[in-house]
């Protein structure tokens, strides 16, 4: 998942409380945005249950409450998602290699202790996993309820932009997070899930060092390979829910010319594929780590801005750019105040960036 136009997320987006009726009848998705059929994940489970030998179909339908026609058009639903499922009714099926799908019978067995256990909701094609996070969390979804899709339609990014999510090649996640912080507190949490990311990448292939670009952007070789799109909504002290959605860019092979220069997969930066599974039991295992420190450890914020600083080549020293709504910040940056904002020292001083697109100032850096 990335930005077609690369731009940093950078505040929090608030949004308006949405009361009432309005959410059904605004937030009601599209049929294509509707839930995976469980039967398939059953299927998939089944199979990989007895993936020596090959399950009839009759034995399937006994699984899954239904007959062998329906199994054999739900298979063929699995085989045009990429599933190498061998066999026909007549013989029985099996599946001839673990599928690399994000479904919940395949990852919520890795999520056991952590809060995402069991609240795993995957689409096949969806509009925005952010914005079904955000009409669920609305409507009450629990705390850990995760949103992953195969591919989206209209992912979203800062403002107006939109990002690339090619077809199970990325990671597009969406979580539903509800802690007891003030509005004025939550930047530190997108700057948790960088962390999140950055240790996941590094857990599943210990060769790759990704940097961390402020607020919210990770990148390898100067390359973005993850966005990072926050939102909530709040009352003035509270927040009621805070939406995090992550996008990994994992077995692109190519992207749309006009970003190529500054996009980057993780199987383009090692040579070889990735399993999307076992990124995103990675992922959510790590975020795992960093939201329970943060809201039951004391001194966590303090902790995570400091590996934050740590861990990216962005926060001291490096000559940016700052763009804001037809406003320019140009200087170094001097490290990160107490709430996680950006401080860049400017001829006019230090000034402190609330929000914006930060970009290395590659003219700066070369005149000083």
């Amino acid at each position: 998942m990335l930005f077609r136009a690369l731009p940093h997320n950078s505040r929090i987006k608030k949004t308006e409380p949405i009361r009432g009726s309005r959410v059904s009848r605004a937030r009601t998705p599209a049929t294509h945005e509707q839930p995976t059929d469980v039967r398939l994940g059953r299927i998939v489970r089944l199979l990989m249950e007895h993936a020596t030998v090959v399950v009839s179909g009759t034995k399937i339908a006994e699984e899954i409450s239904s007959n062998r026609s329906e199994v054999w058009r739900l298979v063929q639903q699995l085989r045009g998602l990429g599933v190498d499922v061998a066999g026909h009714p007549a013989t029985g099926y099996q599946l001839m290699a673990v599928p690399d799908l994000l479904l919940p019978e395949i990852l919520g067995p890795l999520l056991r202790g952590t809060i995402f256990d069991t609240k795993v909701h995957h689409f096949y094609k969806i509009g925005s996993t952010n914005t079904a996070a955000m009409a669920a969390a609305a409507e009450g979804a629990e705390e850990g309820s995760v949103f992953l899709a195969e591919e989206q339609t209209a992912g979203r990014g800062r403002g107006a932009n939109s990002w690339e999510s090619e077809r199970s090649a990325g990671l597009y996640c969406s979580v539903v997070l509800r802690p007891a912080l003030p509005p004025s507190e939550v930047l530190v949490l997108a700057l948790a899930a960088g962390l999140g990311v950055r240790a996941a990448i590094k857990q599943v292939d210990g060769r790759v060092t990704a940097d961390l670009k402020w607020p919210n952007d990770v990148l390898i070789g100067g390359k973005k390979v993850c966005g990072i799109l926050t939102e909530m909504n709040a009352e003035a002290t509270r927040v009621r829910y805070i939406v995090v959605g992550i996008g990994i860019n994992v077995n692109h092979s190519t992207f749309p010319k006009e970003i190529e220069s500054e996009a980057i997969s993780l199987r383009m930066a090692t040579g070889s594929e990735w399993s999307r599974v076992e990124v995103a039991a990675a992922l959510l295992k790590s975020l795992d780590r960093e939201y329970r420190s943060l809201v039951e450890q004391p001194g966590a914020q303090q902790s995570i801005l400091q590996r934050f600083a740590e861990q990216s080549s962005w926060v001291r020293g490096k000559q940016v750019r700052v763009e804001e709504n037809g406003s320019r910040v140009e200087g170094t940056t001097e490290g990160l105040d107490e709430r996680g904002f950006l401080r860049v020292h400017t001829a006019q001083g230090l000034r402190t960036v609330l929000s914006g697109t930060v970009r290395e100032n590659k003219q700066l850096a070369i005149s000083s």
